[in-house]
């Protein structure tokens, strides 16, 4: 995972964030960082979304990818609102959460939530569906720009 993803101080920014799935997929998968559970070939769809972001990626280094410029955006400071719900027959594990933090350029307050729709096979996430309100995010980026 570490030659993957490099240097996971690159990710600070993500740490509310990864706490909260790790705890919400306690005792379903291994790994000691959010990119250990993903499985190597995982593929994640951002189902509702905004502009400019990915639709769909494949794999653990895509997804490192994707998430090493998070902290020019956006910089969280805590998650809450867990709630979890494990279908064991078909290893589908639903998970509900808010993130609050700060964008960067504006400065303004970010809150969103989200729905986490993931599939566990062989103690790992091998499939990852995200919905989230695409307003919050307008809105803490400050788009569309207001008039001055």
């Amino acid at each position: 995972m570490t030659a993957i993803v490099g240097d996971i101080a690159d990710f600070g920014a993500l740490d509310p964030f990864f706490r909260i799935i790790q705890e919400g997929l306690a005792g379903l998968v291994d790994g000691e960082h959010f990119f250990d559970l993903l499985a190597e070939d995982v593929v994640v769809e951002y189902v509702v979304s905004v502009p400019g972001y990915p639709r769909r990626i494949q794999g653990r280094r895509a997804v490192a990818d994707l998430y090493r410029g998070y902290g020019d955006m956006m910089v969280l400071h805590s998650v809450d609102g867990l709630a979890v719900h494990h279908d064991r027959a078909t290893s589908v594990v639903v998970l509900e959460y808010a993130v609050h933090g700060r964008a960067v350029h504006t400065g303004r307050a970010y809150d969103n939530r989200f729905v986490s729709v993931l599939t566990v096979k062989d103690r790992q996430v091998t499939h990852w569906r995200d919905y989230l309100d695409p307003v919050a995010v307008f809105q803490a980026l400050g788009w569309p720009a207001e008039p001055r």
